[in-house]
């Protein structure tokens, strides 16, 4: 570790985020939170003051607001890190998925401005972008999600029904939810895939807390290339070989899980993402495991700073 403290805000420390990142922090010798009084947590003067003397800011707020307070930082020296759907498909911002591609990777690096991705984007471009990079998958394939999550990644309010003594009926079950296909996630799984169009998209909250899973079926007669479900799971094994957050399994057998289930909780509390590719080879199935709260929001913002500073991007993430 450097001997230097980088001085950290996290604007939006209260939220379920903002709390996560924090909590990521503990023990970390080389990093300086720096707090604002608790009256003045929206005062634009203070929160500029403080920004402008950080080395990053992490921005954990509602799209508008993370607008807002991108503008308040001019210091040039200053490095955000954004996990508010704002800046995600914005090409002056680098996105903070450093597995994806060594160019991803490589503007992490170089960039003062990172957008990081959204819980249900990072399971599904994880999928998709691959799938399409090596001409599998046509850019105009017509691409379903389907989807899973614990509450916590519903925000502060909706945590508080689910945990609730008198919470309204339908809260036990699963609940599908972006009817109308308007998911603000959707504009940068189109984008960063490189999709033509953007896919149909059913989510579903649970009642657990954190993880999630995100599945794309893929009909091998509608795809750009013959393949068999053997040969995309080697290509997505080459995609991610070396990737230390990302793991892809074996072919799905005999062996690969203790149950033929993908239980979606597993990985809650960790940075990792896990792939599986199952079905046969008329219908092949790709699903990511991972925790929404992890790999999909606080972890993924934590281990672009990692990679930003230039160290182990897996400090104070392994677990």
């Amino acid at each position: 570790m450097p001997s230097m403290k980088y001085k950290i805000f996290i604007d939006g420390k209260e939220g379920t985020t903002g709390l996560k990142i924090f909590e990521r922090f503990e023990g970390r010798a080389d990093l300086e939170i720096m707090q604002i009084d608790e009256d003045k947590r929206k005062d634009p003067v203070e929160k500029a003051r403080l920004m402008n003397q950080a080395d990053y800011v992490f921005l954990c707020l509602p799209d508008a607001a993370a607008i807002e307070s991108a503008q308040l930082v001019t210091n040039p020296e200053i490095k955000i890190i954004d996990a508010s759907t704002a800046h995600r498909t914005n090409p002056d911002w680098a996105y903070g998925f450093p597995e994806l591609d060594k160019a991803f990777r490589e503007k992490i690096i170089s960039s003062k401005r990172v957008a990081v991705p959204g819980c249900y984007a990072s399971g599904s471009i994880a999928i998709l972008y691959p799938l399409v990079k090596s001409g599998i998958m046509g850019a105009d394939y017509p691409v379903v999600i389907h989807a899973v999550s614990g509450y916590s990644g519903a925000g502060k309010k909706a945590i508080a029904v689910y945990e609730g003594e008198d919470r309204p009926q339908g809260y036990d079950s699963p609940r599908l939810y972006a009817l109308t296909q308007a998911h603000k996630h959707l504009p940068e799984i189109k984008k960063i895939s490189g999709l033509d169009f953007e896919p149909v998209f059913n989510p579903y909250v649970c009642d657990y807390f954190a993880g999630m899973t995100v599945t794309v079926g893929l009909h091998t007669r509608m795809l750009k290339k013959n393949v068999t479900a053997q040969e995309v799971q080697e290509m997505f094994a080459e995609h991610y070989k070396g990737a230390h957050f990302v793991q892809v399994a074996p072919l799905m057998g005999e062996g690969v899980l203790p149950e033929q289930f993908i239980p979606a909780d597993t990985l809650a509390g960790t940075n990792n993402m896990q792939l599986f590719v199952y079905g046969n080879d008329d219908r092949i199935m790709v699903t990511t495991r991972f925790d929404n709260l992890g790999k999909g929001a606080s972890g993924a913002a934590v281990q672009c700073m990692n990679i930003m500073m230039g160290i182990d991007e897996a400090i104070g993430l392994d677990v």
